[in-house]
């Protein structure tokens, strides 16, 4: 299960991640908003964190207008890592070295088609396992 969240500048683009989702049958839960009306990134980016963090969603995908302020936010909470991706490689490297556990895109930074490779990746690439990897994990939940 995927936790979504967004702010008004991210709801447009977290539309075309819904509807990839549900293209790929992959199950999710929106923890909102639902409009563009201006609202507090917080308020989203700590439901999505807190639903990571307490196990009822395996990862989440938070969206803002750079994608900054939801990542500040969510790596608040004990056990987050949010990555802050504006390209494939480097969706596939925070999966595989970091196990991150969030994926944050700006709305105003990538354009929908690379916002939709950078999901894919991310959700599509595992945690290496790396001992070295593992390490430095367990280094920054110190």
């Amino acid at each position: 299960m995927i936790a979504l969240g967004c702010d008004h500048g991210g709801y447009a683009l977290m539309q075309e991640v819904i509807a990839y989702l549900e293209k790929e049958k992959i199950a999710y839960k929106n923890f909102g908003t639902n409009s563009e009306e201006s609202c507090d990134y917080p308020v989203y980016a700590k439901k999505v964190a807190h639903a990571v963090a307490d196990g009822e969603c395996d990862k989440g995908i938070l969206i803002c207008g750079t994608g900054i302020g939801v990542s500040i936010t969510a790596n608040k909470i004990k056990g987050i890592r949010a990555a802050l991706c504006g390209d494939c490689f480097s969706a596939k490297a925070t999966r595989e070295h970091n196990d991150a556990n969030i994926l944050a895109l700006g709305a105003r930074v990538v354009g929908v088609g690379l916002a939709l490779e950078i999901v894919k990746v991310f959700l599509e690439t595992p945690f290496s396992k790396e001992e070295r990897h593992s390490r430095r994990i367990a280094q920054i939940e110190q």
